[in-house]
Formats: C-alpha cells, structure tokens, sequence
C-alpha cells in the first residue's frame, strides 16, 4: 500500500516575524524535497471546535481563534506568534492528523506523514506555547481511541525539545503510552525521567547536550522494548528533526541515518503489532536544508515499511 502526504497550502499562511525560526520556508523546504515521491496526496482538512475539544476546552478553543490578527502579528508568548491565517492553519495542522489516522485505520494507506504547520506538541490543554496552538498528535491519538475504538495507542517523540504539550494531553490517559526522547537541560524545562504520567503511561529519554546518535540509540534501546510490550494497536509519531547537527536551537548531534534507525524500529514495532499502522507528524527542525534531508529520510523509511 502507499504512503501517504497529507498537508494544505493554509499552512504556508501562518506567518511569523522576520527571523523567527518557525517560518514559511520550513513547510516549503519540506514538500520540496518530497517532490517526485510517489505517495497518496491528500489535502488536510480543517479540524472543527469538536475535533479541538477531544483534548482542549471550548474556551481555550475559542480564546486562540479570538487572538488572531485582523493584520501583522499577535504575539502570544515569547516564541508563540499568530497572523491573519494561522487559525486556519492550525485548524488544519491538526485535522491532518485526525485524517491520517482515518486513512490508516481503514487500510486506504499504510501510514501517512503529515506536513503541515504550525506544529504542535509544545501546546498543552489550555496554554499556547513553544510555536504551537493545538496539540496535533495528543489530538491523533484521542481521536483514534474515542472515535475508532482503540484500547492502545503509542506516540512516540522523537522532537529535541520535550513535547510537555503531548504529555500534558496524555497525563491522566489509561490507554496510550508517550515516550519522548530530548535534550536535558533544554527549553522547555520538563520532561524529566520522573515524570511517569498518572498511569505510569510516559516515559521521557534525557539526552545531554553534544550527544549523538550512539547515546540516543542506547537510550531507545528500552523504551522500544516498553513499546512492544506495550502492544500498540497505532503508533503515532511526533517527527521533529531538530537533532540534527545542524540544527541551531539545539545541541544534539544526530544525523540521517539517526533518524532513518528510528523511523525503521518503529516501524518495524507497528508491524508487528498494530498491523504498520503509523502516522507521522511534522514537529521541529530550523535548519532548512537539515530538515528537508531528515524529512526526506524519514519519509523514504516510512515509504519502505508500507511497501
């Protein structure tokens, strides 16, 4: 069966101030290096308020769609901005993920990348942070156990920044498990080996600083082996490539075939228990050319493990 390329052009309609790592280029740069591939293309739809509220309150919903600019930029933190656009974008970040758990779970596709931005596993349930608005793959997740009636869902974050969003999403959440690997210290501060969910349902990867791809491997060495205890009946991953060596907000030293070594574990995971089924969604990454080669990679990996 293909894979799947799931965005929309709204996306490129989320812009940010001049020099803001977060920008049109990235998405750009990404569906670039996808050209030519063959893959199920699929556009993203919006996703509604009562998509949102699997995971955020209406008011939450409603306060970001409030926020959005007539013109220019809304800032809403430090790293968070809007324009003119970004609530469609976001809406169809998000719904990306909603579709691409649909097409896999009916066997139209064997996985599905979704490309598309702002990103989302920064935002937690009520709070905007970190680039993101709504959180794209907790949302994923909630979808494919409340909606198709799943008992065991996966996400796995791969992104160098912790996704304190997605485990925000997923604290209290019995039938899915989040792993996160990332860089400690690091924004946003969380993350920590402790930090075990309400169910003991998270498990966070510390990789220092200047690491590379040997520690990250041996890190993700048990917490591949938790995942297929685990028993996924969907994996979805969270496909940040800001480890690279590249990339400039982090310092991590992680390259290509890094990221195909992960992409293919997991894979090979869903496999073997969730029948492939793996959706991915498009996190970090701030150095162009790095992404649209890590995405690439990872794309090329999911495009063998569907085959």
């Amino acid at each position: 069966m293909a894979t799947a390329l799931i965005t929309h052009a709204a996306c490129l309609d989320h812009v940010t101030p001049e020099g803001h790592p977060e920008r049109v280029a990235r998405l750009e740069h990404v569906l670039h290096a996808l050209q030519g591939f063959d893959l199920e293309r699929l556009s993203a739809p919006e996703a509604t308020d009562e998509d949102l509220r699997l995971c955020h309150p209406q008011a939450y919903i409603d306060r970001i769609v409030a926020a959005e600019p007539k013109g220019g930029a809304h800032q809403l933190d430090s790293d968070t901005w809007m324009s003119l656009g970004s609530v469609a974008a976001a809406r169809r970040a998000a719904g990306g993920a909603l579709l691409a758990v649909d097409q896999v779970m009916a066997g139209a596709v064997a996985n599905a990348f979704v490309a598309t931005r702002p990103p989302g596993h920064h935002a937690e349930t009520e709070t905007p942070m970190g680039f993101c608005l709504f959180g794209n793959a907790g949302l994923a997740a909630k979808h494919a156990l409340e909606r198709h009636g799943l008992d065991r869902v996966a996400v796995l974050d791969f992104d160098v920044h912790h996704g304190n969003g997605t485990q925000d999403l997923l604290w209290g959440e019995t039938r899915s498990l989040f792993i996160s690997s990332h860089q400690s210290p690091l924004w946003p501060g969380s993350g920590m080996a402790e930090d075990r969910g309400a169910h003991d349902n998270v498990l966070n990867l510390t990789l220092p600083p200047e690491s590379g791809g040997a520690e990250m491997r041996a890190a993700w060495g048990p917490a591949l082996a938790r995942l297929r205890e685990f028993d996924p009946q969907l994996v979805i991953m969270s496909a940040g490539f800001d480890a690279h060596q590249d990339d400039p907000l982090a310092q991590l030293n992680w390259g290509l075939d890094d990221f195909r070594w992960i992409t293919r574990e997991i894979c090979t995971i869903a496999a073997q228990t969730a029948g492939g089924r793996v959706v991915s969604v498009l996190e970090g990454g701030y150095d162009l050319e790095a992404l649209a080669a890590s995405a690439k990679a990872h794309v090329e990996i999911l495009m063998e493990a569907g085959a």
